[in-house]
């Protein structure tokens, strides 16, 4: 089955871009959420805030490292990347050439193809050949997740390259641990309910105590249910002001007490208010490759793929501005 690929592209004054994006086979759904492919060469670097989403993002890097940096951990720069789920924003950077594709999961489907407790990778990107994956096992077809990367660099199509990661993504999966079914279907409530189910409602639901919950959901998940719903509910405010609603009808729809408390939890994991937030997904970015090509992704892209949804969109950071960070005192 030749997945079906929507591919856009353009050039301009800032240079040229193409992004392909497709769903993966239905055998790899729901834990495989999407498939985004991207091919961008600009005249200068880019630079994008990343807020958290409830996602994790497996990156396959073709060429040029991408560079990030989130707060009170040291700069990674790396060529492929898998990012787990995060409480705080990132800053993603590249030269301006990069290409690749972004793999979004479901957090408990990026368990299973790391074979890794994903409470040890939140709120930093790692080498996924760091990790103790199946990928890479002896006798195996790869060696890795960079030979993975090299052999979906040499094929001349997205529909090729994205059917070589339904084949391989199904084996992959079908190697690593299983997920328990009541961690998918928890996380699958948060998710349908914007992180608005209270947990104790959660655990009761799958038959668990709050306190197994909350450790399976830290060793599949990266983060505890409460710490989850705190990201999903940002990620539907978020979407919800760049679709030009309100603060104050936002925070009510969304579970916040007040606007101060949606004002606090985007402070918390964006470093900036809501109506700067709002006001910078809606502006325009200039400067870019027909304006539309450096769109961004998750946490773990670092501005250089993305889902194409305003869940996952970040923000476009001029060359001479530094991100704000939570309690990270801007420069005087």
């Amino acid at each position: 089955m030749t997945p079906a690929v929507r591919v856009r592209s353009g050039h301009g004054p800032g240079g040229s871009w193409e992004v392909a994006v497709a769903r993966p086979h239905p055998r790899l759904r729901p834990g495989v959420l999407g498939y985004r492919g991207f091919r961008l060469a600009l005249d200068r670097p880019r630079r994008r805030l990343e807020p958290p989403i409830g996602a994790s993002t497996l990156l396959l890097g073709f060429e040029e490292p991408l560079r990030i940096t989130r707060a009170g951990r040291p700069p990674a720069t790396l060529v492929s990347l898998y990012s787990g789920p995060a409480t705080t924003a990132a800053v993603g950077e590249h030269t301006g050439r990069v290409s690749g594709i972004e793999v979004l999961l479901a957090p408990w489907a990026a368990f299973t193809l790391l074979g890794t407790p994903q409470h040890e990778l939140t709120d930093r990107p790692v080498d996924p050949d760091d990790l103790p994956h199946a990928l890479g096992a002896p006798g195996g077809r790869w060696r890795g997740v960079r030979d993975l990367a090299g052999a979906l660099a040499a094929l001349p199509t997205w529909e090729r390259r994205f059917g070589l990661l339904d084949d391989v993504l199904g084996h992959w999966s079908a190697a690593g641990p299983p997920s328990a079914a009541q961690v998918v279907r928890a996380w699958t409530e948060l998710v349908r309910t914007g992180g608005a189910l209270p947990v104790p409602r959660l655990a009761e639901e799958v038959g668990w105590s709050v306190r197994h919950l909350e450790n399976r959901f830290r060793e599949q998940i990266g983060l505890g249910p409460k710490a989850a719903a705190r990201v999903l509910r940002l990620q539907r405010a978020r979407r919800m002001l760049a679709a030009g609603h309100g603060q104050a009808e936002t925070a009510a729809a969304c579970g916040f007490y007040d606007q101060a408390h949606l004002s606090g939890e985007f402070r918390a994991m964006t470093g900036c208010t809501p109506g700067a937030f709002a006001a910078a997904a809606r502006r325009p970015a200039t400067g870019d490759a027909g304006g539309t090509g450096d769109t961004g992704s998750t946490g773990a892209a670092a501005t250089a793929g993305g889902t194409g949804s305003s869940d996952s969109a970040p923000l476009l950071l001029a060359p001479d501005r530094s991100a704000v960070f939570s309690k990270t005192p801007e420069p005087r």
